[in-house]
Order: structure tokens, then C-alpha cells, then sequence
């Protein structure tokens, strides 16, 4: 039980701090005009093509073979955006689990999903390089060990992801499927129950004790730090007398990790990196957050290019949808955690994970069928497969609701109150 608890834990802050980052990114786009003003070009005349019922010319299966486009998906790709920005607003986190999967859900293949993804998490990156200050924290020699196993990580991770499409589509759709619903079946319903304690008020409030800030290291990460293997690395002189060292093989097998989930998932990678950093190599809070930075630029890009875009898996349309529903959603989520309780958060972060636990895991019976590994009445899949997608898209359809409510109807309260981070964010309200 506290080998599970210590694995929610971890993803938890990986979630929370994945959305740190997507909030001050998407800030840094939405408060440079400029930036904004590209943005707006480069939709445009996307938007207006799609209506035009031009599908061909931006990104359809004329020029993605493996892709089934119509135009009106570029307008589910600014919804998919929205509600993902306004839980990632609203909740602090979980936002950035639900676009692969509900990428999928609307009916897009799953290899292309992700490399939409990873491609929408590069553009955002990019855009968002305001944020380029905090970099001054970057400790180079852990950066450089960390990014070369990236590397690496996203070349296995695409090589995996496009040897089981090419094998069999479905062998594909069946792997990505499963990988979400291992991750937010144990992320979701841990959340749920710590919900369910802290609405009794038996929630362990200490259990975020170890911050690994300057003065104090995980018990992990003492073990890995003291591991002899060269060559070592030495890092936080700032802020630790003498500095810390750790071995720079180790930081690259971390790097393998990461990048090996990017390029599976579709998530930058980001999210893991900091309770790595900080729990597992013992690195401190400030040099970590630069050097996430950093390697989301560099994971996302490589993955989004290098493994995916080259070889056509990538919606430029629906990532620049994706971009601009994400921008909107996360300035109104977090607006709007000025006027809701934490408690209603922290239950909507549960249900939200769940809900896309069991829409990915719903689809399992129908591919298996199909890939002749189990026997099932194809009806029965079928059902199965299609309560597993109403079940998602009523739930984010009613945070959605929910929270532009809820902002709608305290907007005059809101008017002119500074803006503020995801609550969660904020260790949990």
C-alpha cells in the first residue's frame, strides 16, 4: 500500500507540475500581442478553409494517408483544447492525460493522436518561450546527460509506436489505449479515494512532505546520489555548500525514461521530470524548473519531428485548434478558482482522470476481438466501447459547462482581480 501510495504521489506532482508549466506558457502567449496576432493569422485562414469544406488542403487524407479528415474535427480539436485548458485552469492538473485520449475518442488514430499532441506541446513550448528567465537556473552538465537519454527515449518510444502501426493498425490503437488506462486507472481512482478521506477529514496532510527544496533530499534520492558510477556530475553549488554530485549515467537513464514516455504518449514528457528531478536524483526545486523547461522544448520537438511528423503522424490543424481552445480554457479555469471551492476541485480531478480511464479501457474488448486475442459477441464490444465514450464526453461536458458557468456568473466579480494559478498548483486548496 505505500509502494502505491508513493507512485500516486509522484504522478500526482507530475501532473500538477505538467500543468505549472502549461499555465505559465499559455500566460506568456496570451499577454504578448504579438504573439497572439500569429496565432490568429495562422488560424484564420485554417478556419475559414474548413468551413469551406476544403479538407483536403490542410491536412486530410489526401495528405496524411493514414488519417480519416473532416473539416468539422477542427472544431472539435479547439473543443478538445478548451476543456483541457479549463481543467488544467480550474483543476491544476490532469488536463494535458485527456487529449490524447479524447483525440482518439473523436476518432482519430491513435499514432496520430499523440503526434498531434506532442506537436500542439512543442507550438505552445515555442510560443511560450517568455518563460526563458527561469532557464537561468539550468544546471548544463545534468541538462546535457539528462537530454541525450531523452534523445534516446524518443527514438525507442517512436520506433515502438510506428513498428506497431505498420505491423497492425489495431495492434497500435490497442497498445496507446492501454498505456492511458494503466496510467489514469491508478492515478484516477488514488485520487478518488484521497477525495473521498479529505471530505472526512482524514486526508494526510503530510503527505507532500518531501519537497526536495535545498535543504532536504528523499531518502531515494540520498540511495542515488551515493551510487559510485561515473562519471559524476556535480550541481546545485548555489544553493547547497560544495554542491551535490550524482552519477551522470543515472541522470541519462532518467532522460530515457522520460523521452520513451513522450513519444509513447504524447505528453512532452514534462510531466515527469520534476518529481524525478526532485524525489528520485535529489536536484533542487529551483534548478529543476528550469531544467523541465528545457527538456520539454527539446523532448517535445525531437518526438513531435523527429518520430512523428516526418512520417506524416501529425495534424498541424487540429494541434493549432488545440493550441488556441487551450489558450482560452486555462485563462477561465483559472479565473474561475476564485469562486469555487477546493474540495469541488479536487472531486472533478478524480472524475475527470476516471472518466478517461474508462473511455480508453472501454475500447479494449472491441480491439482485442478484432486482433483475435479474446473471444467476445461483437455487440457486446460495441456496447462496451460506446458507454465508455459517453461516459467521457458527458463528464467533460459537464466540467465544461460547469466551469463557464460558474465563471459567466461571477464574471463581474472576477473583472479586475488579478489573475491567479490553478489551485492545485498551489499544493491543493
Amino acid at each position: 500500500m505505500s509502494i502505491g501510495r508513493s507512485v500516486f504521489e509522484f504522478l500526482k506532482m507530475a501532473s500538477i507540475q505538467h500543468a505549472r508549466w502549461d499555465y505559465e506558457v499559455s500566460m506568456s502567449i496570451l499577454k504578448n500581442r504579438k504573439k497572439m496576432l500569429i496565432l490568429l493569422a495562422t488560424l484564420l485562414p485554417i478556419l475559414v478553409v474548413s468551413l469551406l469544406e476544403a479538407g483536403d488542403m490542410i491536412g486530410s487524407k489526401t495528405a496524411y494517408a493514414p488519417a480519416f479528415y473532416s473539416t468539422n474535427i477542427f472544431l472539435v480539436s479547439i473543443a478538445i483544447g478548451l476543456c483541457a485548458g479549463l481543467i488544467t485552469g480550474c483543476i491544476g492538473a490532469g488536463g494535458g492525460f485527456i487529449i490524447t485520449p479524447a483525440l482518439m475518442a473523436a476518432g482519430v488514430k491513435g499514432i496520430l493522436a499523440v503526434g498531434t499532441d506532442l506537436f500542439h506541446i512543442f507550438a505552445k513550448a515555442i510560443m511560450g518561450t517568455a518563460v526563458h528567465k527561469k532557464l537561468g537556473n539550468v544546471s548544463t552538465k545534468l541538462a546535457v546527460a539528462f537530454l541525450v537519454g531523452s534523445a534516446g527515449g524518443t527514438f525507442i518510444g517512436g520506433y515502438i509506436n510506428k513498428s506497431l502501426y505498420d505491423r497492425d493498425p489495431l495492434l497500435s490503437e490497442a497498445f496507446i489505449s492501454l498505456v492511458y488506462a494503466i496510467l489514469l486507472g491508478f492515478l484516477g481512482f488514488y485520487a478518488l479515494i484521497d477525495f473521498l478521506k479529505s471530505r472526512k477529514g482524514t486526508a494526510d496532510s503530510g503527505s507532500h512532505g518531501a519537497h526536495g527544496g535545498p535543504s532536504g533530499m528523499t531518502p531515494l534520492a540520498i540511495k542515488v546520489q551515493n551510487a559510485n558510477i561515473p562519471p559524476a556530475i556535480r550541481f546545485d553549488e548555489d544553493y547547497v555548500p560544495g554542491g551535490r554530485k550524482i552519477s551522470g549515467v543515472i541522470v541519462a537513464m532518467g532522460g530515457i525514461i522520460v523521452g520513451l514516455l513522450a513519444a509513447i504518449m504524447g505528453v512532452g514528457g514534462g510531466f515527469v521530470t520534476f518529481p524525478m528531478f526532485v524525489y528520485v536524483f535529489g536536484v533542487s526545486s529551483m534548478t529543476t524548473v528550469g531544467t523541465d523547461i528545457l527538456q520539454i522544448i527539446f523532448t517535445a520537438g525531437l518526438a513531435a519531428i523527429g518520430q512523428y511528423a516526418i512520417y506524416g503522424y501529425v495534424f498541424y490543424t487540429l494541434a493549432m485548434g488545440m493550441l488556441l481552445g487551450s489558450l482560452i480554457g486555462i485563462q477561465v479555469g483559472a479565473l474561475t478558482t476564485k469562486v469555487v471551492k477546493g474540495i469541488h476541485i479536487r472531486g472533478f480531478y478524480a472524475i475527470s482522470i476516471i472518466a478517461g480511464f474508462i473511455n480508453r479501457a472501454a475500447t479494449l474488448p472491441k480491439k482485442l476481438v478484432e486482433l483475435e486475442a479474446i473471444k467476445m459477441s461483437p455487440d457486446l464490444c460495441k456496447t462496451i466501447e460506446s458507454v465508455g465514450n459517453v461516459v467521457f464526453w458527458v463528464v467533460v461536458a459537464f466540467f465544461a459547462t460547469w466551469v463557464i458557468g460558474k465563471f459567466i456568473v461571477n464574471i463581474g466579480k472576477l473583472r479586475g482581480e488579478e489573475e491567479v494559478s490553478p489551485v492545485l498548483v498551489k499544493e491543493e486548496a
